[in-house]
């Protein structure tokens, strides 16, 4: 026998009526006799029939699906957002559909087309690493189209976003480096579009202040959040006249690949260089020593966005952000051993 989901027209086929009558006598419509009602809900029964969500989302227009579009799928930090925003919506009756943009802005555009094919009722997203125009964002803001931005965000006065305190989180990084008595503080940002490197120097350079360190612009260096680009803008500063004695990186991956060419050019971690990640992903416990790291309430950060998202779907409301607070996590990295 076929596992095939039976539909409304296999009903109608059997019962020899038309597919509007069998919808109505399931629904009890006071047009349909109480023989016939009958006559249906029994077959219905034996054939072990289910109204396919998808199908009647599509006949309501509303197909109770949302676009969910990530740099990357691999990524703990995605994923834990991901399964907030998943766990919300499932409690809402939605479904999501992901998508990721592999950090490219052709492929983000692309994705947005896709999923607004599936008939997605909208959107959440995290932009790619190369997003530097917002066109194909205020598209969707023209055809009144619910869109949220987390983590990293754009247009925050049109679109509503949910964002970490960067700025705090990398104060809290410089003013803990201080602490630990590292006075060459070096800060690996990536590319100057995306909020989270504007928000994440911010806080960088007020720990400077508040630590009372001179800014030196010698220990900014600026990455494409890849791996070979990470070690060069590292390979960089290790190659200064006067290096740093700690650095951190404005994600975990930067941050692995530092640690890797601090190990190239025999240096010890922390005793010679300190190092502190962001968005503190698994490896972070794994990599030796141990990695100091933000780590952020992703979890929630999907919950929020999806939030948001119903706001801008049943009510229309104003733009809102939401700022939720990180933990640094302190680790061997940057823990220098007492005398």
């Amino acid at each position: 026998m076929s596992n095939r989901h039976i539909s409304l027209k296999d009903l109608a086929k059997e019962l020899k009526v038309s597919i509007s009558t069998v919808s109505r006598a399931l629904k009890d419509h006071p047009d349909i006799s109480r023989e016939m009602k009958e006559k249906v809900k029994q077959l219905a029964l034996a054939r072990k029939y289910s109204p396919n969500p998808l199908a009647m989302g599509l006949l309501k227009q509303e197909t109770r699906m949302i676009g969910v579009i990530v740099p990357d799928l691999v990524t703990h930090f995605y994923a834990s957002i991901i399964a907030g925003i998943e766990s919300f919506a499932k409690e809402k009756g939605y479904f999501i559909l992901l998508a990721s943009s592999n950090e490219s802005i052709e492929k983000e555009k692309e994705a947005i087309e896709n999923l607004l094919k599936a008939r997605v009722e909208g959107l959440i997203v995290c932009m790619s690493q190369e997003t530097n125009e917002t066109s194909h964002f205020e598209s969707l803001l023209a055809q009144d189209i619910p869109l949220v931005f987390f983590d990293r965000v754009c247009l925050q006065e049109q679109v509503s976003s949910v964002t970490a305190d960067n700025t705090e989180a990398s104060k809290k990084i410089t003013r803990h480096f201080f602490e630990q008595g590292y006075r060459r503080i070096a800060f690996i940002s990536g590319p100057e579009q995306l909020n989270i490197s504007r928000e994440r120097l911010a806080g960088y350079l007020a720990g400077l202040e508040y630590c009372q360190l001179p800014v030196d612009p010698d220990l900014i260096e600026q990455c494409n959040l890849s791996h070979e680009s990470a070690r060069q803008a590292m390979n960089r500063l290790l190659n200064l006249p006067t290096p740093p004695d700690a650095v951190f990186g404005i994600n975990d991956t930067v941050a692995f690949a530092a640690m890797k060419e601090i190990k190239r050019h025999r240096l010890h971690i922390p005793n010679d260089i300190g190092l502190v990640g962001f968005t503190d992903e698994f490896h972070s416990t794994v990599v030796d020593p141990p990695l100091t790291s933000i780590t952020h309430p992703t979890f929630e950060m999907g919950i929020e966005a999806a939030k948001l998202f119903f706001e801008q779907l049943t009510s229309k409301q104003s733009p809102k952000t939401v700022t939720l607070k990180t933990k640094l996590v302190i680790r061997e990295s940057s823990s220098k051993p007492t005398d």
